[in-house]
């Protein structure tokens, strides 16, 4: 891996002052995403939903709702990220994109079986696997080096922003009226909420890709995307950066696919105490990831993996203390507290890209990072899936299920300790981890 020495960078200022508003737009389109996300995990508790698709009592076709959106997302992540970063830029890129989600997910209902409902799923995964790149190109381009943790913090906070509030709406949707309306509702969301806040609040001019001063001819397109992925394959830390990503998407999708399934087959709550219970973590993490942020901004760079090392000790110590419980004081505390900590590791990734990645190749190294991220941490709810289906009951099939999800901090935790040891050798205070390569 070649390392390249960081300066500090200056992007362009917004004139009018309205980079936050974009951020703000930012924050609600990956809410609106997350809805939908989730989506998946509260219709498969409902038997009117399995039982139309031919999936009730399957678990692993079950996860496979989850993991085939993941597969399609982190493909195109990773293949479509450099064409829109070359030549659509953010605004342009995101339009196309949530378009497509409002298309998607307004047919999906309609599929005539399980294999083209995952079908379907694996599209609209590929139409939402550019979002976290545009997402951080923005800010990578409204904000200098030394600020970007809170902009960072803010616009990841419609991760748990949205399954906070998606959870509890998905459930009054699917079982005040039936499993079709949430799909209808998303795809409402996304195209009269989501489509409007791109077009007025993402500026034209300053979300076009940095290389691109113009319209682009055909063969300097494809220059420059090949450029653009050269560029994003020489960000020092690359491996650990990704290792990272993988675990924290891990613990995401595994933690959000099987959580509603957890508290009503396990803890047997009920559908309306389930759908409370199941927001409260990820509202708590509203607020410890703009902590997170806040934080990041404070540390020095190379200090910047402190923030996973405290986050991943806190969230697998939270976990397992959650699986060993039964009361539901106890349950709702365990959650809450690992969804805390696992929020404060948010906006740490991207700062970590922002500050290593060369500024004309951010979002690609993103999307790189995301996309192979994404694929890889796709197949833990089919994975959880099969080990919660494997348990001699479902308690006990829960709590292996979930012992994987601790696994996943254990691996954030070693990779941290690794990139705090390589910036000990860092004698004075830099912009980049890389500085002290």
């Amino acid at each position: 891996m070649s390392v390249l020495p960081a300066a500090p960078v200056q992007p362009a200022r917004s004139d009018t002052g309205n980079r936050w508003l974009g951020v703000v737009a930012l924050l609600t389109i990956v809410a609106i995403s997350y809805v939908d996300r989730v989506n998946a995990s509260v219709l498969i508790t409902d038997r009117a939903f399995t039982d139309h698709f031919g999936i009730t009592g399957d678990r692993v076709m079950q996860g496979a709702l989850t993991t085939m959106f993941l597969v399609g997302y982190g493909i195109a992540a990773f293949f479509l990220t450099p064409f829109y970063e070359a030549v659509l830029g953010v605004r342009r890129g995101l339009l196309v994109s949530i378009a497509a989600w409002a298309t998607l997910t307004l047919i999906s209902p309609y599929a005539f079986g399980a294999i083209m409902l995952l079908t379907l799923r694996f599209v609209l995964g590929g139409s939402e696997g550019p979002l976290f790149s545009l997402k951080t190109m923005y800010i990578r381009q409204h904000f200098a080096n030394d600020e970007v943790g809170k902009p960072n913090a803010v616009s990841s906070m419609g991760v748990s922003g949205g399954l906070a509030v998606g959870i509890p709406l998905i459930t009054w949707l699917v079982y005040s009226w039936d499993w079709h309306s949430s799909f209808i509702a998303l795809a409402f969301l996304n195209a009269v909420i989501g489509l409007p806040l791109i077009y007025f609040f993402i500026n034209r001019e300053s979300s076009r890709a940095p290389q691109t001063a113009g319209p682009v001819s055909g063969t300097s397109s494809h220059h420059s995307v090949r450029e653009t992925i050269r560029l994003a394959f020489s960000t020092p830390y690359l491996a650990a950066i990704l290792l990272i990503e993988v675990a924290t998407l891990a613990y995401l999708w595994g933690s959000s696919s099987w959580l509603p399934s957890y508290l009503v087959q396990a803890e047997h709550f009920s559908i309306a105490n389930m759908g409370i219970i199941a927001s409260l973590p990820f509202a708590t993490a509203v607020a410890s990831g703009f902590l997170g942020g806040y934080l990041i901004d404070k540390l020095p760079s190379r200090r910047v993996p402190l923030i996973f090392v405290l986050g991943s000790l806190g969230t697998g110590i939270s976990v397992l203390l959650l699986v060993s419980s039964h009361a539901t004081a106890a349950i709702a505390f365990w959650l809450i507290a690992s969804q805390a900590f696992w929020g404060l590791q948010g906006s740490a990734i991207p700062t970590l890209v922002q500050h290593n990645a060369p500024k004309a190749a951010v979002g690609s190294t993103y999307g790189f990072i995301n996309g192979v991220g994404n694929l890889v941490s796709a197949f833990m709810p089919l994975a959880m899936g099969a080990v919660i289906g494997a348990g001699a009951t479902t308690q006990s099939g829960f709590v292996s299920g979930f012992a994987l999800l601790a696994g996943t901090q254990l691996v954030t935790l070693c990779v941290a300790l690794y990139l705090l040891y390589r910036g000990r050798a860092v004698d004075t205070p830099a912009t980049s981890l890389a500085a002290g390569a």
